[in-house]
């Protein structure tokens, strides 16, 4: 762009200076162009040496994923947002859920999915109570997931924030930093579901801040209590594409298996490196 912007201005330089009158005018722009120049230039120097240095990187080309079938779960994320995989074997580790199992709701439901698909199953929950669920695609979220609008009033009617986290419980931490962004926010109304549970601790302040906690046992109840229809339609939203494989948190794009050339432990990769470098690490099974 800097380039063509100083052709056009050295192209009406070359024009004006033939004309008696505006000759000092051609003159002047002479100036601003050949700056444009040199930084065009030197922009398409910088371009190629950042080209290069991408080009030795260790991430190796991007493979094309075909969506994972429902008979297996390759991954399942940690509280830490890292996915754990069998370090024996690159290819997934097969299910031992059943897939007729899969067609129905149980906890096997949320530890076949990734954090995004959870998301996306709480958007749609609310959903079908009447709200109007709008979902935080990707990015810093500023400890909302989902906002919550109610057709008869101005803005959001209160927030959920959603953590997919399968073993450990959610502490009084993350609920105190969720109450501050209610506050923030001025809402009264909230509400923390995790695939996980909840301390005692993190109950009590709950309670009494006017945060309402859905564990995974109370999703299933709460899901249990949908239609059959809205049951399979929340499924069909869990298993939605390739619902297993992690979304990047940074651009919202599917990650990919990377290793570096010169040896190390395998890790999960941003998709549009290096655009978005945002990565998770792979830890084998405990």
């Amino acid at each position: 762009m800097a380039l063509g912007l100083g052709a056009g201005f050295l192209l009406m330089a070359f024009v004006l200076s033939s004309h008696p009158l505006l000759g000092a005018a051609g003159r002047a722009v002479q100036t601003p162009a050949w700056f444009a120049i040199g930084v065009g230039v030197l922009l398409l120097g910088i371009h190629y040496v950042l080209k290069d240095k991408a080009g030795d990187a260790p991430e190796k080309p991007l493979p094309r994923f075909a969506p994972v079938p429902r008979t297996t779960t390759p991954v399942t994320q940690r509280e830490d947002n890292a996915i754990w995989r069998s370090p024996t074997s690159g290819a997934p580790k097969a299910n031992t859920t059943t897939a007729s199992a899969l067609t129905t709701w149980s906890p096997a439901v949320f530890k076949a999915i990734e954090w995004r698909r959870f998301e996306a199953v709480c958007e749609a929950l609310f959903a079908q109570a009447g709200f109007e669920a709008r979902t935080q695609s990707h990015g810093p979220d500023g400890g909302v997931d989902v906002w919550l609008h109610s057709k008869h009033a101005q803005g959001p009617a209160l927030v959920v924030q959603c953590k997919h986290w399968p073993s450990r419980p959610v502490g009084v931490k993350e609920v105190r930093e969720f109450f501050g962004v209610m506050a923030s926010h001025q809402l009264k109304r909230g509400t923390y579901a995790t695939t996980s549970t909840f301390t005692a601790d993190a109950t009590d302040f709950a309670k009494r801040n006017g945060i309402h906690l859905l564990d995974g046992a109370g999703l299933l109840k709460l899901i249990a209590q949908r239609t059959p229809e809205q049951q399979q339609a929340l499924l069909a939203v869990a298993f939605e594409g390739d619902y297993a494989r992690p979304t990047c948190a940074g651009c919202g794009m599917k990650m990919v298996e990377r290793k570096p050339s010169k040896g190390g432990s395998a890790f999960w990769g941003c998709a549009s490196y290096p655009r978005c470098r945002s990565r998770m690490a792979m830890r084998g099974e405990d």
